[in-house]
Parts: structure tokens; sequence; C-alpha cells
């Protein structure tokens, strides 16, 4: 069973389990418990700095995923092809053929439905397979704020689900959704759906690692932070920093 087989086999059985990562040393880690490892342009905001992920550029995310590449040994690899780098079918097949080639990554996530369905299905048709991603969209949205309490929307985000998995999606990320519409998109397409901030009727669950570990001084409602990875650090350098003051680092063990 390939792995998108596997992916889309556990709808209405298992939970997925999908997680961001950046480097090998992460993604290592991750892919031990992961199904799904997302090299998000997320990394923008997280790493760099950015205002946005508008700001992150198609090279930057090849050199990280090539990396990640690198730690995973089982999971599914899916990269995000960041803004403006699918502007059209073909500019969309060049770019996604690139991150292909270059990154050896499973598949590519694209934000959008409608407007995007034919480049969607360009891809799909050159066996480049395609996450989608409904709802809050960073890379387009001015504002962020969780989507479906108005009819419109509602009733968009459900049609775009249908067009995407018309399309050959084999799966599609919910953001920032409102829970009856999460469920209600999950319940209506056959394709697994992977929440952030869509509540616990999706299919699966994603998570930015450096949100997850208390690493990014972040405080948004749908992160939970299992660590404080930031404290730990300090401490860690607090005593690294002490112990070369005192002379006390490096001793004979860490001596030649």
């Amino acid at each position: 069973m390939s792995k998108f087989k596997k992916i889309i086999s556990k709808k209405n059985k298992t939970k997925i389990v999908s997680l961001t990562a950046y480097s090998k040393n992460i993604a290592s880690i991750l892919d031990s418990y992961c199904d799904i490892i997302l090299v998000g342009d997320s990394l923008g905001s997280v790493l760099y700095n950015y205002k946005s992920t508008r700001e992150v550029s198609l090279d930057t995310m090849i050199e990280h995923s090539k990396s990640v590449r690198m730690g995973i040994k089982k999971a599914l690899m899916v990269v995000d092809m960041p803004h403006n780098t699918y502007k059209n079918s073909k500019e969309a097949l060049k770019n996604a053929k690139k991150i292909m080639l270059k990154s050896r990554c499973d598949a590519v996530k694209l934000e959008g439905g409608e407007k995007i369905y034919k480049i969607i299905k360009t891809l799909i048709n050159n066996k480049i397979p395609v996450m989608g991603h409904l709802g809050l969209l960073p890379q387009s949205d001015k504002t962020f704020k969780f989507k479906g309490k108005k009819k419109f929307e509602r009733d968009r985000i459900l049609k775009d689900a249908l067009l995407l998995e018309k399309a050959g999606v084999f799966s599609i990320v919910l953001e920032c959704v409102e829970t009856s519409l999460a469920k209600l998109v999950t319940k209506k397409i056959k394709v697994p759906t992977i929440g952030i901030g869509a509540s616990k009727y999706c299919d699966g669950q994603i998570l930015v690692f450096d949100d997850l570990i208390g690493l990014n001084p972040i405080k948004y409602k749908f992160v939970k932070k299992y660590a404080n990875i930031r404290n730990e650090i300090s401490k860690a350098v607090s005593n690294y920093s002490k112990e070369v003051r005192k002379i006390k680092f490096p001793n004979s063990k860490n001596t030649y």
C-alpha cells in the first residue's frame, strides 16, 4: 500500500498525526510519531521573523526541505508551495517539479479552492500529489480570523472542499474553521481532513512544532504547549555560562 493510500485509509478509522519540521534533526525525531511531516511556509515567521508567509521564497523552502528529507524514513513528507509560485498552471507545474526534484518530497500543499482548481488538476495530472488547504489562508488573508461563522463562508468552504476532492487531492488542511463546519466538511468528503484550530472532528491534526514545544513565545487559542523548551534552553545556557566563567568547563573530560 502506498503512503497516500495509507493516509486515505485512516479516514473514519484512526486519527492522522502531523507536525511541521524545518530541519533534519527535528524531522528525525518527529518521524517516529507522525504520519505526515510538513515543511511549512510558517518557517517565515518562526525562523526568519517575517511579517507574513508571503515573504518566503521558493529557494528557502527547497533548502529547508532538503534538510528535512534527510531526517525522514517513514512519514509522508509534504512541502508548502510558497506565495506567488502557483499563479498559473504553467508556473505551478514548473515550480512543483523543482520542489519535488530537489527536495525528494512526497507531495506539495497549495492554499485555496475554486480559484486554483485548474492549477491543482494540472499538478495531479502530471503525477504530482497535492494536499489542499482551506479556511484561514495565511498567504492571502489580510486578517487572521476563524472561518465559518457567516453563511457565505460556510457555503464556500464546503463547495471548495468538494472541488478539491474532485480535483484529486489526497487530503485537506482545515485551518481555523468553526467546529460544526469542520465536522460537516469532514463528513461530506472522502479524503481526510487535517485540522489546525478546526476541532477534534477532523480526521487528523497538525501544529507548528515550535509552538507545541513552547519555543515560539506566541499564544493562539488552538495551540497547546506540551513542553516549555525555552525554559530548558535558558537553564542549559545559564549553566554553561557559569561554568565557563568559573573555569569549570572544559575540564579534563572535555580536553584532548
